[in-house]
C-alpha cells in the first residue's frame, strides 16, 4: 500500500502538505498533486503534519487516515493573557489530601501528555504508575538508604542533596521523598537512547500542566530520579523492563491547599540577536 493518497477531486494542489513535511519526502511542483518520494516509506515519522495541514481534507496517510484525526477547534482559542495565568499558576503540590487518584484520571493524563514532542516523534515514553501505599513507602525508603550510602562514600554529593537533614527528617517520620503522595508516575524508555531524557520530561510537563484541569496537582520526584540513575537497589524496587531505564518521575495527589498567589520569577537573561 502506498504511504499516503490523495483525492484528486478535493484537492487544491496548494503544496502545504509537501511544504510543512519535516523529512521533505512529499514530492510537489506548482499545480501538480503531491507524491510520495521514494524513499517517503523509510524515512517517514508518521507526525501526521501533512494530514494535519490539508485545508480540503484530502490527505490520506497509511498509518493515520483523515478521519482518525480530530479536527481543530479554532472556537476554543486561548487569548495570551489566559495562557499566561495557566502557566504561571502552575505549582510545585507537596502536601496532598489523604485521598486516593482515581485511575481514570491517571489514564486521561497520561493520553493528554502522549501528545507531547519527541524526537523524530520516536514516541518512546513508557509509564509506571503506582497507587499502593506500601510500595511508595518503600520506594521513599530505598532513596533514603541511598541518601545514607552517600553519606559514607561520596560526602560531597551528600552535601549537595542535604543527605543529613533529608534522612533525619525521615528519622522523624516525614517522608521528604514522595511526600506522601497516593500516587506516583514514572516515565521510563530504553537505555542510553539520545532523546528520551527530553522525550519523557516534556510528557511529564504536559501531564503536569493538564492535572490542574482535574483538580490535581503535582511535584517532580526528584531524589527519586537521581537515585534511580546511580543507585541498583532502587532499580531493581522499580522492576523496570530489561534494558529500559527510569528518566522521570512525579508525585500526584489532590492539593490539601489551595493557593491565592502567583509567585514572581527572576527577569529572564536574555542576549538579543535580532
Amino acid at each position: 500500500m502506498q504511504l499516503f493518497t490523495i483525492n484528486p477531486a478535493t484537492c487544491n494542489r496548494d503544496g502545504i502538505c509537501a511544504k510543512v513535511c519535516p523529512l521533505g519526502i512529499i514530492a510537489w511542483s506548482e499545480g501538480t498533486m503531491p507524491v510520495p518520494t521514494e524513499d517517503a516509506s523509510r524515512l517517514c515519522i508518521r507526525c501526521g503534519h501533512c494530514v494535519a495541514v490539508c485545508p480540503t481534507g484530502s490527505f490520506d496517510h497509511r498509518n493515520m487516515p483523515m478521519t482518525a484525526c480530530s479536527p481543530a477547534r479554532p472556537d476554543l482559542p486561548m487569548d495570551v493573557v489566559q495562557c499566561e495565568y495557566f502557566l504561571r499558576a502552575r505549582r510545585s503540590i507537596r502536601v496532598y489530601r489523604d485521598t486516593a487518584v482515581e485511575k481514570e484520571k491517571l489514564a486521561q493524563l497520561i493520553d493528554i501528555a502522549r501528545y507531547a514532542p519527541s524526537g523524530l516523534n520516536a514516541q518512546e515514553a513508557r509509564w509506571l504508575v503506582i497507587g499502593d501505599r506500601t510500595e511508595l513507602r518503600r520506594l521513599s525508603a530505598t532513596v533514603i538508604d541511598w541518601m545514607q550510602w552517600l553519606q559514607a562514600n561520596q560526602p560531597e554529593t551528600a552535601q549537595r542533596y542535604n543527605a543529613v537533614g533529608l534522612i533525619q527528617r525521615w528519622q522523624a517520620g516525614q517522608d521528604v521523598i514522595l511526600r506522601g503522595a497516593p500516587a506516583l508516575i514514572v516515565t521510563y524508555a530504553k537505555e542510553g537512547s539520545r532523546s528520551a531524557p527530553a522525550t519523557c520530561t516534556l510528557a511529564l510537563s504536559y501531564l503536569e500542566l493538564a492535572a490542574g484541569t482535574l483538580g490535581l496537582g503535582c511535584c517532580w520526584a526528584g531524589y527519586l530520579n537521581a537515585a534511580a540513575a546511580a543507585f541498583p537497589p532502587l532499580v531493581t524496587a522499580l522492576q523496570l523492563p530489561e534494558g529500559f531505564q527510569c528518566y522521570g518521575a512525579m508525585m500526584i495527589g489532590y492539593p490539601r491547599f489551595m493557593y491565592k498567589r502567583l509567585p514572581t520569577r527572576k527577569t529572564p537573561a536574555v542576549e538579543w540577536r535580532l
